[in-house]
């Protein structure tokens, strides 16, 4: 059996979770550039062992290994589901088995979705409500009810002694470097990505997600995705500006071209936007990595869209990002259209109707009949002059 490193990261709290390196998409839809971990963390008090969170399908060997090099897993008597998710919750009925005294502890929802989609039985699971209490010997759980991020049954577990939080999928970054945020140069990045694809939806519950967590003094953020946050001040004093909806001067232009024309167009936008000062983020979906996107759209104000008609409707990439858009409810305020065509229109149209629901107000439309003619392109110049006022305009 392999030697695995399982790192202390507090006084009988060991992490036991795998690092996936090579998984490159998560849910067929979030590409994964640097893989990411699935955390899970062992507690041993004096009288007794809890297990927050497990692991994804397939990895429950190495989670078993890294448990048996602590304890037996008999020993467990409690583990923590905050989250239902397979990739966290996967290895539970391997763990229950190993420990046949084991209670799952979670939320209402959460006894639900075990007994669904795990089997678990209901003498088996405990229901943990923001009242509750676990005492591990000298370790003592509080649980925390946070719905909505991202499913309905989701909570946070709350280490009393050690000030420590265990979040699950929040404060996450999909990312399998590194043991702590010091070891990552850039991990703002990947958590800005990861807040965008994953927990942008969800800014509301969010919000109210840091207002009951100020009444718990945070020494350490353990999430399961992702390193381990000592430097507690620096993600939660983002993922507040995030939640708000706080936006920069910033424009995300995201577009796809057939023959070039479309690209004529976005690129006239993008010289007028930056000469007008704004801080401008260009992806052509053709190899754009959507999880850049999301992450661009956490702190946009703006959203121009370049599609040409493809039969009737815009181009299948860009109905695509705008769907994806539409999905992610982005704090955006305004939009623009750039579209060209060649025996009928259409792509702007059906570009507004996806877009709707977000109530973005729309600053303007070019569609170019064919290759943009130098009264396309003014058009062009106009629409981002104005475009570039709005965004400066607003706070």
């Amino acid at each position: 059996m392999s030697k695995y490193s399982v790192p202390e990261i507090l006084e009988n709290v060991f992490l036991v979770g795998v690092k996936d390196w090579n998984c490159r998409l998560f849910d067929a839809l979030i590409p994964l550039p640097k893989g990411t971990t699935y955390n899970a963390y062992l507690l041993k008090g004096e009288a007794k062992t809890a297990l927050i969170d497990t692991v994804k399908p397939g990895f429950e060997g190495e989670l078993e290994a890294k448990i048996r090099q602590l304890t037996s897993p008999a020993e467990i008597d409690y583990i923590i589901m905050n989250h239902a998710e397979p990739d966290h919750a996967g290895g539970i009925p391997h763990v229950m088995a190993l420990s046949g005294k084991a209670k799952l502890v979670t939320t209402s929802k959460g006894a639900e979705a075990a007994r669904i989609y795990y089997g678990v039985p209901e003498g088996r699971i405990e229901v943990a409500t923001d009242s509750s209490v676990i005492d591990l010997g000298g370790k003592t759980l509080r649980f925390i009810k946070a719905p909505w991020l991202h499913w309905p049954e989701t909570m946070f577990t709350y280490l009393v002694e050690d000030k420590a939080l265990f979040p699950c999928d929040f404060f996450g970054a999909h990312i399998a470097e590194g043991i702590y945020d010091r070891d990552v140069e850039d991990l703002m990045v990947h958590a800005k990505r990861y807040f965008g694809e994953i927990m942008m939806p969800f800014r509301a519950m969010a919000v109210k997600a840091l207002e009951k967590l100020e009444d718990f003094p945070l020494e350490i953020i353990a999430p399961s995705h992702g390193p381990i946050y000592r430097d507690t001040a620096r993600i939660l004093e983002a993922y507040r500006k995030w939640s708000k909806g706080e936006t920069e001067s910033k424009v995300i232009v995201v577009y796809v071209t057939m023959r070039g024309s479309t690209w004529r167009m976005v690129s006239t936008l993008m010289e007028i936007l930056l000469s007008e000062g704004l801080n401008v983020e260009l992806y052509d979906l053709a190899s754009a990595d959507l999880g850049e996107i999301a992450k661009d759209l956490v702190d946009s104000k703006a959203l121009v869209l370049g599609a040409p008609t493809v039969l009737g409707g815009a181009h299948p990439l860009a109905v695509s990002a705008a769907y994806l858009v539409r999905t992610l409810r982005p704090p955006l305020r305004f939009g623009a259209i750039l579209s060209s065509y060649g025996w009928g229109g259409g792509a702007s149209r059906q570009i507004q109707e996806i877009l709707s629901p977000l109530k973005i107000e729309i600053v303007g439309t070019v569609e170019a009949h064919g290759p943009p003619t130098e009264d396309n392109l003014a058009e062009v110049v106009e629409l981002s002059k104005a475009l570039a006022k709005k965004v400066r305009e607003v706070k």
